[in-house]
């Protein structure tokens, strides 16, 4: 696929001159003149990380499930590119400006940022107890994100892109956006009886609203969009979303109001030399992307803190802010596209879409007490829809746990480790080392051509294409093939008596390559599930250094077999042992 550069017709930009034109007295100054440099040092160019990023999350309600979702897909792609090692970032963080957050700062009585303070507080705390590797944090409440989004303002509006106008429309607090009146209809709220205009892309209530405001010129960004997405027709995932937004700016696009009156919205950043306007929150808020990767940068400087990102994942409730606005602001400043955009489904719960407003939610804080961060990241990975809607299961969740990572992943990873009759380390010295020609046939052969030989190409190749489940998926056959070899090879009843220590060269392969398909799968599994793959790689004593992408391949690794851990007896050292609600 070609680069995301910018189309041609947008690098026709004014060019910013050598001085900062800003007369205020703030003490925000402009990338150019920020020399020096207080992020990044200037005595050379870094290499460009692998950056990717989740959405920034409303403080304005507690988090649910599907919050936890976005994190935990966006923590397997980033574990992911460690394990192929490769240097990787990953941003997350808070929205905490716009009406939503006035209003509900308001109801709960409390100071708009003390509000703040303790929403972010939380989404902090759900991304570590998830176990989300996080590199940055980042709220819109920060300072360098306020001068962040300030200097793009002046940007713009030294470009030409920024205008004041009236503007007429109807206004969704819950969605922070207008709408035209072809996007807004009648709606009767059964239980009161009481009318109301609602959106009809998202169903919230909307409003009348007339005020003066400043535009961002979207409608200048028509053909520069559609010549990009012409010539990166895979940018965003899945395929049927690309679709659609193509369909969405084939159609037009209206110019885009981009401030708030401040004595209707006081909370948020106040436009540059006018204490009139505040500035719109979805302009200030997908500005976070690029604060967190040092912008404004200092000269040579420009993708050092990893821009632009690899991969932006967000659901699908939030494409036409990220692939229509987003791109055209960055078009407009002069910066580069994301590589990639990975939209994803909804978490319903009883047929119906999980939301904050409506109190139809799973607590995450207490499915992960209740499952540990390791289960419920394998179960939002697995289960979770990229393509469509998932719903969300308890008994689903127990059932997997049972079934496939107690009964399976567990079960062999005790029954290989722990043979009384056999030795792991012994299996790996007296067979690793055979030429591949030794398993063309005989016993494993099968199992070593036409699985354990495939199955980590196909895994990464689904990763790579940005498809973590189907990975997960494959990953989760992988096993259970490893188990069906195991089991219906039988190394317990082929043990040869008069060897003492080495019970025969047959029980060996059997042995060796139930290790090798154990030792791939913890590897393969570290994106998705970080602490029971170190569990699992310990038990086989794997070395720190060799558990990478490299060494995922049969006889990469011949220095495993001993292990580094306790395997004791009942469920003391057990990979997955019986769920407390069920001892």
């Amino acid at each position: 696929m070609r680069s995301p550069l910018l189309p041609r017709a947008v690098l026709a930009v004014p060019r910013l001159s050598q001085r900062c034109h800003r007369p205020s007295p703030s003490p925000w100054i402009c990338g150019t003149c920020r020399v020096s440099g207080h992020r990044f040092s200037s005595q050379s160019t870094p290499e460009k990380p692998y950056y990717i990023t989740t959405p920034i999350f409303y403080v304005n309600a507690a988090p649910h499930v599907g919050h936890l979702y976005t994190m935990v897909l966006t923590d397997v792609l980033k574990r992911w590119q460690q394990v192929k090692g490769t240097r990787a970032l990953l941003c997350t963080g808070t929205d905490e400006h716009g009406l939503k957050v006035q209003r509900a700062s308001a109801k709960a009585g409390i100071e708009p940022k003390l509000f703040c303070n303790k929403g972010a507080a939380i989404f902090r705390e759900l991304a570590q107890k998830a176990d989300i590797s996080y590199d940055h944090f980042v709220r819109t409440t920060d300072q360098e994100h306020k001068d962040a989004v300030e200097y793009a303002w002046f940007l713009l509006k030294e470009k030409g892109y920024v205008y004041p106008e009236k503007h007429e429309g109807w206004y969704s607090v819950a969605d922070e956006a207008f709408y035209p009146k072809s996007a807004v209809k009648l709606y009767l709220d059964p239980p009161t009886g009481r009318k109301m205009m609602t959106s009809i892309e998202t169903g919230s209530e909307v409003e009348w609203s007339s005020e003066t405001n400043y535009h961002f010129r979207l409608s200048a960004f028509r053909e520069p969009l559609l010549e990009f997405y012409k010539a990166n027709p895979e940018w965003i995932v899945p395929a049927h979303r690309m679709k659609e937004v193509v369909q969405a700016v084939e159609s037009g696009l209206e110019d885009l109001s981009i401030s708030r009156p401040s004595d209707r919205l006081t909370w948020g950043i106040r436009v540059p030399e006018d204490e009139s306007q505040t500035i719109y929150v979805w302009l200030d808020a997908l500005m976070n992307y690029v604060t967190k990767a040092g912008y404004p940068w200092t000269p040579g400087h420009e993708h050092a803190g990893g821009w632009p990102a690899d991969c932006q994942v967000i659901g699908k409730d939030i494409v036409r802010f990220h692939c229509i606005y987003w791109p055209a602001f960055l078009m407009a400043l002069g910066l580069p596209l994301p590589k990639k955009i990975l939209t994803h489904g909804h978490w319903t719960l009883g047929g119906s879409k999980m939301s904050k407003s409506t109190g139809r939610v799973v607590d995450p804080f207490h499915a992960l007490d209740r499952f540990g961060p390791d289960v419920m990241r394998f179960y939002l990975a697995h289960d979770g829809g990229l393509q469509h809607d998932s719903s969300y299961d308890n008994v689903r969740i127990i059932a997997m746990y049972n079934h496939f990572l107690s009964a399976s992943l567990g079960n062999l990873a005790s029954r290989v480790t722990r043979g009384k009759k056999w030795s792991v380390r012994g299996a790996i010295e007296r067979i690793g080392k055979l030429p591949a020609d030794e398993w063309e046939e005989g016993p494993g052969s099968r199992f070593y051509n036409n699985t354990l030989s495939v199955v980590p190409s196909n895994v990464a190749t689904s990763l790579n294409s940005y498809d973590p489940r189907k990975a997960l998926y494959q990953i989760a056959e992988f096993v259970r093939a490893s188990n069906q070899f195991f089991q219906m090879s039988s190394p317990w009843g082929k043990i040869l008596d008069f060897g003492p220590g080495e019970p025969g060269e047959e029980v060996d392969r059997i042995v060796y390559l139930a290790a090798e398909g154990l030792r791939m799968t913890g590897i393969l599994l570290q994106p998705y599930m970080p602490g029971k793959a170190k569990t699992l790689l310990d038990q086989l004593g794997v070395e720190e250094s060799r558990r990478t992408f490299a060494f995922c391949a049969v006889g990469q690794d011949l220095e495993y077999g001993v292990s580094k851990v306790e395997l004791g007896a009942l469920h003391k050292g057990v990979l997955f042992p019986p769920l407390p609600s069920e001892e």
